[in-house]
């Protein structure tokens, strides 16, 4: 189960920390970035007020206990350079759908990996998942291959699901799950 406090996790290279209202103006360079969002689901920011209520709404969901999305930020500079974490999380069947993005300044360096690595390590072993999913759009290969490499695996096509920059997209479901044995699970109950 998680802990009342925001949990910050490390890598190598990565500090994974809390998401605060300060991070808006990082937040709004990253989500304004077409390549950015140009599979996310969403419209790229416009407005400063579009960040600040993104920063809003991932405080707001840790605290319901609905997700939990970490700032990632490079040791040596603190900077923000993307998000990564979990929504949709259903704690009655131990799953939860991971989401990530990073600036495109700071692709092809390994930081989603890094970072995926990191929460999906995180959530087996604090968070107690069987399931991690991720829905991706087929066209976007980096994603998907990011996500094979870490060792998700293709579950099908859910046609139609997502509806962005006014038209109606496809995403590939993908899933990597936890193989301890389900008695594990009946102990935490």
């Amino acid at each position: 189960m998680i802990a009342n406090h925001f949990p910050s996790l490390s890598t190598n290279r990565l500090q994974l920390r809390e998401i605060t209202e300060s991070d808006a103006p990082r937040l709004f360079e990253i989500f304004s970035k077409d390549e950015v969002v140009s599979f996310y689901g969403m419209e790229k920011m416009t407005e400063y007020a579009e960040a600040e209520k993104l920063a809003g709404k991932f405080i707001e969901a840790f605290q319901s206990g609905t997700s939990i999305r970490w700032g990632i930020t490079i040791k040596d500079t603190h900077e923000l350079i993307g998000t990564a974490g979990f929504h949709n999380w259903n704690k009655t069947h131990f799953r939860a759908e991971a989401g990530y993005e990073i600036h495109p300044d700071f692709w092809r360096r390994g930081y989603a990996s890094e970072s995926l690595k990191c929460i999906i390590q995180y959530g087996y072993q604090s968070l107690n998942l069987h399931r991690i999913g991720a829905t991706v759009r087929p066209e976007n290969i980096p994603s998907l291959m990011l996500l094979k490499n870490m060792g998700f695996e293709e579950e099908g096509i859910l046609k139609g699901y997502q509806y962005s920059q006014g038209s109606f997209h496809d995403l590939m479901l993908l899933s990597i799950r936890n193989e301890r044995s389900d008695v594990a699970y009946l102990n935490v109950l």
